[in-house]
């Protein structure tokens, strides 16, 4: 794909690319109190994962993100579970750097084309993925990646459609995720398994940072 083609059909490209690569894991954390947000956030960074999406499945989660963005700066904080468009602007004023959505519905593509963060559609099928690429999203999210096929529907998909990276997020575990980034058309993957549901109730950052440590290791080591 050239230069000309990323400008014509996709302004987000450069600056999604950059968020795709930046990382080899973003942390999907669900953050159930707001005073563990910016612990969390420090705990990922110290153990080399600086890249979060903060699901918005809790109470929290906006201010979880203004939280981390303010106080955590040397992070790329961002929102995961966006469903609608009617979050788009809540999302931008808690200092969201970009955007998660699980799914791919026409009312997202269309209102995230000119947002001024990226926006990563979430995709299971060709058609999904062929559909948000004709909107001009070039970088999209595997989901729920383990249950609709893994890394045998990234194989499929990278003939057909080479220019798309994916981030496959759901039921990828630590064990599994070297063997999802050597596929060419992945560039990252979502990692829930680094804040276990048990650690954060604990408040036992020291294992979030020993978690996030390993699996970069792990990932070095393959």
């Amino acid at each position: 794909m050239t230069g000309s083609m990323t400008e014509l059909y996709s302004p987000q490209f450069k600056p999604t690319e950059a968020l795709f690569n930046r990382s080899p894991i973003i942390a999907v954390v669900s953050i159930d109190r707001l005073e563990n947000a910016v612990p969390i956030a420090q705990a990922l960074a110290e153990g080399g994962v600086d890249v979060i999406e903060v699901t918005l499945r809790t109470k929290s989660a906006l201010k979880a993100i203004e939280a981390i963005a303010r106080e955590v700066s040397h992070v790329a904080v961002g929102a995961g579970t966006v469903c609608d468009r009617t979050q788009q602007q809540a999302v931008l004023d808690a200092g969201a750097q970009f955007a998660f959505s699980p799914g791919a519905t026409l009312e997202l593509l269309e209102a995230y084309q000119d947002s001024p963060i990226p926006f990563v559609p979430g995709v299971s099928s060709a058609t999904e993925v062929l559909t948000a690429k004709s909107y001009g999203y070039y970088h999209m999210k595997l989901f729920p990646a383990e249950v609709v096929g893994g890394r045998a529907l990234l194989k499929a998909l990278g003939a057909p459609i080479p220019e798309v990276r994916f981030c496959p997020t759901g039921g990828v575990r630590m064990e599994t995720a070297a063997d999802y980034l050597a596929l060419p058309n992945v560039s990252c993957v979502g990692g829930s398994w680094l804040l276990p549901a048990d650690v954060q109730a604990s408040g036992n950052w020291a294992e979030v940072t020993r978690l996030a440590k390993a699996s970069l290791a792990q990932l070095k080591q393959t």
